[in-house]
């Protein structure tokens, strides 16, 4: 089985790629690139993200085809496609992180940033907290709900359809830290630095 990780210039991605690697171990070829051609021709895909929406977004759209060549595996040819952080934020319509950026317009939602009532939570959103897993979810499987996982951001995905989510974490409200719509599968927390339970989502990935 081949597994891809996007390589799209969007911040340092070295503990995605060690982490999939050490789960993985001999048994998955797990690489990492932004060549079009090798990129159909994987099975799953993993769409990393750091730094900001618009960041990411540009980072991505500059790399000619791209854009096209994910909506062709995950849309149309509807294969299993992972995106962590600023990657799962991608999924939706539009983010205003920066300034109003379209998003790539697979699951009806935006991007808006964390409320942090007037000072009240601090921004980033930086560390462990709690997850409720809310639905039944394939990357969840055998993980214990209040579950700690890692975070750093400071927007949030809110879907136009609630359906989707399948765990939230509290923090100055009910954050989507998770979700799952067919082939697409979503984490706002980092799994690659959430110890051996985030190990075990990647794990859960890896297995569909």
């Amino acid at each position: 089985m081949n597994v891809t990780i996007v390589d799209y210039q969007s911040g340092n991605i070295s503990s995605v790629i060690n982490s999939f690697k050490q789960v993985a171990k001999d048994k998955v070829n797990i690489k990492i690139t932004s060549d079009l051609n090798k990129i159909k021709l994987s099975d799953k895909l993993i769409l990393p993200g750091q730094g900001s929406f618009k960041s990411c977004v540009d980072s991505l759209n500059r790399i000619n085809g791209l854009h096209d060549a994910l909506k062709e595996f995950a849309i149309i040819n509807k294969k299993p496609l992972l995106g962590i952080c600023v990657g799962l934020q991608m999924f939706g319509d539009v983010g205003y992180e920066e300034s109003e950026t379209k998003g790539l317009g697979w699951i009806p939602g935006k991007v808006t940033k964390i409320d942090n009532q007037n000072g009240k939570f601090k921004l980033p959103h930086i560390g462990w907290n709690e997850i409720e897993i809310v639905k039944e979810s394939k990357i969840l499987k055998d993980i214990q709900n209040k579950s700690h996982m890692y975070f750093v951001h400071s927007y949030e995905f809110v879907p136009g359809d609630k359906s989707v989510i399948t765990a939230t974490t509290d923090y100055s409200s009910k954050i989507v830290c998770s979700i799952e719509k067919d082939n697409l599968f979503g984490t706002q927390f980092h799994p690659e630095k959430s110890d051996k339970t985030g190990l075990k989502v990647i794990e859960n990935f890896l297995n569909l």
